[in-house]
């Protein structure tokens, strides 16, 4: 079968999924929840270690097609796992842009055998290293993006909408400064910056703050931010916002959702976390209609300093946060974004009993301090090559749901 006829007919059944009338009863239900009005907790599986699906094998010889075939059939698949994730009717296709990072090369040591495990050399060795740095810039390489374009378009494009992504590249982990400060100086030296180097650190803050906000300035210039481009780490309708659409241009980005984390940041106090990073995170955060914050970090103690960002409305309570304390903190202020331990879940073992007695407890909890929670199953790498773990997780935990909620 050639690599066209192998991404049609994914696509076509990626697009009977969409058309199901589910999508729309979720859709409302998540603009409902994010909009801070009582819904049972909503269920989304961001991970579940795909690579060990059988579904997972590709055919297609072409990298081009190759990479669309399995975002397909990852999509396919998720929809198999009955949570509450929303399939949209279009296909993604990024613009080729002409600045993507900040004009250095990561360098990266591996091991030999070669399982994904990698030691960094960070760039930045000295401050000094500073004016090696490039100041991003948003500009698209039309032409190599027209060519992309009309290649998935001549395959799928009578089938599909086909979404051309121009946004940028300096958002989500490119756009929180601290995934691109660990990458530079590393995470270790930065703590001893705080206290030997302060003013040199908050040169370099201000550099990457700086930076990213003039890509992403000049991206809204251009006209290139879409309603394709919310970002919160769960599905992002709500009833301030417009809804995510295809080919939309024109943007501002305080019609989007926009996203930080601060994972690099765990071991570091709420003090020097605010002056530090969240300081420098919020005139960029402040640039969007709604923000979420958090990934795997433990923000149990941070979550008084991060009420300080004004658009914020779904906070992280990652699987080494205190689920107590977070949810005497949060309350039905913001949407509580409960993130099981994976390898409690579905990574090492599976023990049914357990996952059921662990959200047991934790819903109640959240329900007894008036919270809005919603639970992700994420950072799952593996499921033991058990392709039936997440969907017993999902059924387990929608069962869990309907008992206390």
């Amino acid at each position: 079968m050639k690599d066209q006829d192998v991404v049609r007919d994914l696509t076509q059944k990626y697009l009977e999924i969409c058309n199901e009338d589910v999508q729309n009863e979720r859709r409302l239900l998540w603009r409902q929840h994010n909009s801070l009005k009582p819904t049972r907790p909503l269920i989304y599986t961001r991970a579940f270690g795909w690579p060990e699906m059988p579904e997972s094998k590709c055919i297609c010889k072409d990298l081009f097609f190759r990479e669309h075939e399995n975002i397909l059939r990852k999509k396919i698949f998720w929809h198999s796992l009955d949570d509450d994730s929303i399939f949209e009717p279009w296909i993604d296709q990024p613009a080729t842009y002409k600045c993507i990072g900040w004009g250095v090369d990561r360098v990266l040591h591996t091991a030999e055998s070669n399982d994904g495990a990698y030691k960094e050399s960070h760039f930045i060795v000295d401050f000094e290293d500073m004016k090696k740095l490039r100041m991003p810039f948003h500009e698209i390489d039309e032409e190599a993006s027209a060519e992309n374009l009309s290649r998935l378009h001549d395959t799928v494009g009578d089938i599909i909408t086909i979404n051309l992504d121009r946004c940028g590249d300096y958002r989500g982990w490119a756009g929180d400064i601290s995934t691109t400060l660990g990458h530079l100086r590393g995470i270790e030296t930065i703590m001893y910056d705080m206290m030997d180097e302060p003013k040199k650190l908050h040169r370099l803050l201000a550099f990457l703050r700086d930076g990213i906000l003039q890509a992403q300035e000049q991206a809204e210039a251009a006209g290139d931010w879409g309603l394709y481009a919310h970002e919160n780490q769960a599905m992002p309708y709500v009833e301030e916002l417009e809804d995510p659409a295809a080919n939309t241009t024109g943007i501002k980005r305080k019609h989007l959702w926009g996203y930080a984390a601060s994972q690099e940041y765990t071991l570091i106090s709420p003090e020097m976390h605010d002056e530090f990073l969240l300081q420098y995170q919020l005139p960029i955060l402040e640039k969007f209609g709604l923000t979420a914050y958090g990934c795997c970090e433990d923000l149990t103690n941070k979550i008084d300093m991060l009420k300080k960002i004004p658009n914020l409305r779904r906070i992280a309570v990652s699987p080494f946060a205190d689920p107590k304390k977070c949810a005497e903190q949060i309350g039905g202020e913001y949407v509580l974004s409960y993130r099981p331990n994976p390898s409690e879940t579905v990574s090492c073992g599976f023990n049914p009993t357990q996952i059921k007695n662990d959200l047991r407890e934790n819903l109640q909890i959240f329900k007894a301090n008036g919270c809005q929670p919603d639970i992700t199953l994420k950072d799952v790498e593996s499921v033991e090559n058990d392709p039936e773990r997440v969907r017993e997780w999902v059924r387990i935990t929608r069962e869990t749901i309907a008992e206390i909620w």
